[in-house]
């Protein structure tokens, strides 16, 4: 009887191991399709929306905080859900992005947005890239109400 649980025994233990090599290889193949399919993995996230904090304001202009461009498939920067608090009438406002491109700042041409529709301040924007949603004011201690999408 021992003869015969030692000669099943190696087979076992190969069998074992086969299963467990089989089960790893299964594991890594399968959690990044399941990253795909869920819309997490890498380039599948559409833009992200969010509302930015008060940067700076110098000469007429205000300036978000720094932002990012996430890691996503959204290739442009823009706004919506544009208002003034204080004139609820008023839902325009001339905006600009500046991009931190070589240690210095590069802006795009000003457009005006209004409403709740997306405007696309700038497109072809590259993941990781530092920037500033900036307007001209219409008076003194105006503050506009938005969303960027990124």
């Amino acid at each position: 009887m021992l003869v015969y649980l030692n000669e099943w025994g190696s087979d076992v233990k190969r069998l074992t191991y086969a299963v467990a090599v089989l089960a790893a290889v299964l594991a890594t193949a399968l959690v990044p399709m399941a990253a795909s399919a869920t819309g997490t993995g890498h380039g599948h996230r559409k833009c992200v929306s969010l509302r930015p904090d008060f940067g700076f304001y110098e000469g007429g202009v205000v300036a978000t905080e720094v932002l990012t461009v996430p890691d996503s498939r959204c290739q442009t920067i823009s706004v919506s859900h544009i208002k003034d608090p204080a004139n609820p009438s008023d839902r325009c406002q001339t905006f600009f992005v500046g991009l931190f491109v070589g240690g210095g700042l590069t802006y795009t041409e000003p457009v005006t947005a209004c409403g709740p529709h997306r405007t696309v301040l700038a497109d072809n924007v590259p993941d990781g890239t530092e920037y500033l949603v900036l307007y001209h004011i219409d008076y003194l201690q105006q503050n506009i109400r938005f969303k960027v999408h990124h």
